[in-house]
């Protein structure tokens, strides 16, 4: 069977939909205004953060770097003592990064009723017998809420801390690829079951098995094959299957042909490059 090794298989912060959506994503989780974003807090985040995409073998694009470079540049537009008197209290360093974050908040709420409307006239002309509505009400489990990629990060980012710095080198035979790991975790959550992300890990966990069990779940998200679950904003993780029960090697199949489709999209673009 093809190994994918976990050093080959870096994933693009393209998945995740941009440096803007990332601070979204920080300020709500903190509780902060958009309109008064503290900047040195937001920034001390938003390095962390990506500090920790990095470690996921996650590669860090161009723009998330420049937002955070021009955080670092508002910040210290902040510290310098104020000249000019009341007219330069009027100007805020904040104001330009503030209406383009209020802005992007309104597409992204835009889009999601968008994307609302179209689920809801997708069935218009389906008759909702009772079972239909049962199967509707059943998408979202009772007590739990939709997670997202960011919760994913920082699920998989509290479990490293929690572990100890290795002071050995890994023998790399023993080590499992990420399509092995897929395959594993196609066993443990089939289609309806749910799985607290704690109890994915039934082995002694290394470094090495947290950042391959990450992106294993991040490629089986992105294919539909599972859901991601709160009890709580910020609360524990937990993957519903929601793909129909397959045999190994079809599993295999989806995990193997997305990837050809990845690499020939990749040489199809150096190419043109």
């Amino acid at each position: 069977m093809e190994q994918i090794n976990i050093n080959d298989y870096r994933v693009n912060i393209e998945a995740f939909e941009g440096p803007l959506d990332l601070l979204l994503y920080l300020i709500k989780k903190n509780d902060l205004s958009i309109t008064d974003i503290p900047i040195a807090f937001i920034l001390e985040e938003y390095v962390r953060y990506l500090d920790s995409l990095k470690e996921m073998n996650i590669d860090v694009a161009g723009e998330f770097l420049l937002v955070a470079a021009e955080l670092a540049y508002i910040k210290s537009k902040m510290l310098l003592p104020e000249e000019g008197g009341e007219e330069e209290e009027e100007s805020d360093p904040r104001a330009d990064l503030v209406n383009r974050l209020l802005e992007y908040q309104r597409y992204k709420e835009a889009a999601a009723k968008l994307a609302e409307r179209s689920q809801l006239f997708r069935d218009v002309f389906v008759p909702l017998n009772a079972n239909r509505m049962d199967a509707a009400q059943a998408t979202v489990p009772e007590g739990l809420i939709e997670a997202d990629v960011y919760e994913l990060v920082d699920a998989f980012a509290r479990i490293l801390i929690r572990l100890p710095k290795e002071r050995f080198h890994d023998v790399a035979v023993d080590r499992i690829s990420v399509n092995e790991r897929i395959m594993e975790l196609v066993e443990k959550v089939k289609k309806d079951m749910t799985l607290r992300l704690e109890d994915v890990f039934d082995r002694p966990i290394s470094r090495y098995g947290v950042v391959v069990t990450f992106l294993a779940i991040l490629e089986m998200a992105r294919l539909k094959m599972v859901r991601l679950f709160q009890t709580e904003k910020g609360g524990p993780l937990v993957l519903k299957g929601i793909m129909e029960e397959v045999k190994h090697e079809e599993a295999l199949r989806l995990v193997k042909s997305d990837i050809e489709v990845k690499s020939a999209t990749k040489a199809s673009a150096d190419g043109e490059a």
